[in-house]
């Protein structure tokens, strides 16, 4: 399985990564939303962990903008927030899942769970 990992704080990144390094062979690392968009149409990852709140570009927007480009692409909203107009905005935009960062080991269920090669 192949990730992508957009968020602005590397640290977050790395414990994501360690969280599922197991069952991914290949993970590449986004900071902000506008390089996601770059790295999703390079890399072609099966999921993307994506945070919502970066600099550049929100993780909302990009994920958007690579559902209407990749209309297939399965983007999980890992975020600090699980309010309700988050949550409703995030699966308009087309993510499939959300988990709170709190809850980083549920990241494993989403992905075990929807992961289809």
């Amino acid at each position: 399985m192949r990730l992508l990992i957009v968020d602005d704080h590397s640290a977050m990144r790395r414990m994501m990564g360690k969280v599922v390094s197991d069952m991914v062979s290949e993970i590449e690392e986004c900071s902000d939303g506008a390089q996601a968009l770059a790295a999703y149409s390079r890399f072609r990852p099966d999921w993307v962990l994506m945070d919502v709140e970066m600099d550049q570009m929100d993780g909302i927007t990009a994920t958007k903008e690579i559902i209407n480009v990749f209309p297939n692409a399965k983007v999980l909203i890992v975020s600090k927030y699980g309010d309700e107009p988050l949550l409703e905005a995030a699966y308009k935009a087309g993510a499939c899942a959300h988990v709170i960062k709190e809850n980083l080991l549920t990241i494993r269920q989403v992905l075990a769970t929807n992961y289809e090669p």
